[in-house]
């Protein structure tokens, strides 16, 4: 894995640079690498952590902070209302990295990682569906989980809490109500 992370510096001189690893700002949680990348840099990072070796991609996901937008980010990386999470696994190095990339709420938009992990096709619709989060250029960007005619997106925290009727058909057999 190459790193760009930089020696501590003595209290009179500047301050040491802040670690990067594939272009973006790096940090440490739990024992896993975490890289915050912005959304120019998303598909530079993920590519150069695919050609480090880290093969799979184990999970895209999403976050919508509208409730915390003054949370702790790394200087330089400015909070936005949705963050859009990667987890890529190392099977020879035996490794994680997760990737964090800030998605603006007006246009919530970002690349698709298809070309790069075929296997985020599902992933990524999925994120669509819940959020409302555009992966430009996915080759298949439809509902996967909620009907195609249902309105806004369910995991939004602003989305208006829905309901589908449960319908009954009959009284299950051998039962008897009294």
């Amino acid at each position: 894995m190459s790193d760009t992370t930089s020696p501590d510096t003595a209290a009179d001189e500047t301050p040491a640079e802040p670690p990067t690893l594939y272009g973006a700002l790096r940090a440490d949680t739990h024992g896993q690498t975490v890289l915050h990348a912005t959304l120019d840099q998303y598909v530079k990072v993920v590519k150069a952590a695919l050609d480090d070796g880290y093969e799979m991609c184990i999970d895209v996901t999403a976050v919508d902070y509208i409730a915390f937008p003054t949370r702790t980010l790394p200087d330089g990386i400015t909070a936005e209302r949705f963050e859009v999470v990667v987890n890529l696994l190392s099977l020879q190095a035996k490794s994680r990295v997760r990737i964090r990339v800030q998605v603006p709420g007006e246009e919530p938009k970002v690349p698709t990682l298809f070309d790069l992990y075929p296997g985020t096709e599902a992933m990524e619709r999925e994120v669509y569906d819940m959020f409302g989060i555009v992966f430009d250029d996915h080759p298949d960007l439809t509902r996967i989980l909620m009907p195609e005619d249902w309105e806004g997106h369910p995991l939004r925290k602003d989305d208006e809490i829905g309901a589908i009727p449960v319908q009954f058909s009959s009284a299950a057999p051998g039962r008897t109500d009294d």
